[in-house]
């Protein structure tokens, strides 16, 4: 594949993503768009943003203040059943990880500089700073992206990464993340958010 096959492809998986997301009602009620219209990137990336943003800001918010702490372990399975969660990371530390990695990825994407210290994110520990954080990750996000056009979109960040190549990485790195955060809660006999309501969620 040359270059601009996997830049298209890329794209594509992308928009098919939050095309997904819009009809599963993920998008929040936006607007329909008829195949084969051409989106503004900008707004195409912050719907990305928005989907992972609402699924992150409500597993952190369900999430008890005194279970931010959580890990599994041995103990909470079958007697004798091997196991291998020696230095998993705890609900707060998936947390604070997606949230260092959120500012690494959307630095690239938009070329602006978060304004504070994000090596300073891994040492929170209560809810309320780790929420806070990560509504202020979002905010990040949303900014970042608004810099994307569609001269710009294909274009290298760094070697052949690109930014519509790196909105893919963050998406899935914060999906992959979010998914651990959900069984994180499910272990703690809690509904994750966008579950709820939901048959066979």
């Amino acid at each position: 594949m040359t270059m601009k096959q996997i830049a298209a492809v890329t794209v594509l998986t992308i928009s098919c993503v939050v095309a997904v997301q819009a009809q599963m009602g993920g998008m929040g009620g936006a607007p329909a768009v008829v195949p084969g219209t051409a989106v503004d990137p900008a707004k195409s990336f912050d719907a990305a943003v928005s989907g992972i943003e609402r699924n992150w800001m409500g597993v952190a918010q369900a999430m008890p203040a005194d279970k931010y702490n959580f890990a599994p372990s041995a103990a909470i399975f079958v007697a004798g059943q091997k196991v291998q969660y020696d230095g998993v990371r705890t609900f707060a530390q998936i947390v604070t990880h997606t949230i260092q990695a959120n500012y690494q990825y959307f630095s690239m994407i938009g070329g602006i500089k978060p304004d504070m210290d994000t090596a300073a994110i891994a040492k929170l520990t209560s809810k309320d700073d780790i929420v806070k954080a990560l509504a202020d990750t979002f905010a990040f996000a949303h900014k970042a992206v608004a810099n994307v056009t569609a001269a710009n979109a294909l274009e290298s960040v760094r070697g052949t990464q690109t930014r519509a190549t790196v909105l893919a990485g963050a998406v899935g790195h914060a999906n992959d993340e979010y998914g651990q955060a959900v069984e994180y809660l499910r272990m703690n006999g809690l509904v994750p958010p966008a579950s709820e309501g939901k048959r066979g969620m």
